[in-house]
């Protein structure tokens, strides 16, 4: 077999393009491989654990929300605007909030209007505002959707004791500071 070269690229899931993350010269292998084998560095070892380990949830979650007609990103709205208990918040409140600070807020929130999930009104205090609230519509879809969310969450965890879930959530804050 000849050694071919691959560009490994892994969606980044809470950004809407994929990141290059590195070309080297391998025999023909999975990710899976390549993530196991020695001919990769500790530090590229680890950076494609995670953004392979962050593809398998992403398509598992995509996989929960598509008979919803619902993105990650739509979802990750729908929660922000039911966290605020019917209290409108701004596009730039929601925008702060998002996991992935890169989504076109202005255009998740558009779809989720088409979808009569939230409502958008100007605000009453500061008419260059506008404000946005969950629809009782869009709380019904999220009330459909948290068994089987809470099911995907704990199945993506369920091989880790909760002190190696701990573990895990310090080591990737510290990766995130």
């Amino acid at each position: 077999m000849r050694n071919t070269t691959f560009n490994i690229f892994l969606s980044n899931h809470f950004k809407n393009y994929s990141t290059f993350v590195h070309t080297i010269v391998v025999d023909t292998m999975k990710i899976e491989d390549i993530i196991k084998s020695k001919v990769i560095s500790l530090e590229l070892k680890t950076v494609l654990n995670l953004l392979h380990t962050s593809n398998i949830v992403q398509d598992k979650t995509s996989e929960v929300l598509k008979p919803f007609d619902l993105s990650s990103e739509q979802f990750n709205v729908l929660r922000i605007l039911r966290g605020q208990k019917g209290v409108p918040a701004s596009l730039s409140c929601v925008q702060e909030r998002m996991i992935c600070k890169m989504s076109n807020t202005t255009r998740l929130v558009d779809k989720l209007i088409a979808k009569d999930m939230v409502q958008r009104s100007i605000c009453e205090n500061n008419r260059r505002k506008v404000d946005i609230v969950i629809t009782q519509k869009g709380l019904d879809i999220l009330k459909q959707l948290d068994a089987p969310m809470k099911a995907l969450n704990d199945s993506v965890i369920e091989n880790l004791s909760t002190q190696e879930t701990e573990t895990l959530n310090e080591l990737l804050d510290k990766i995130r500071s």
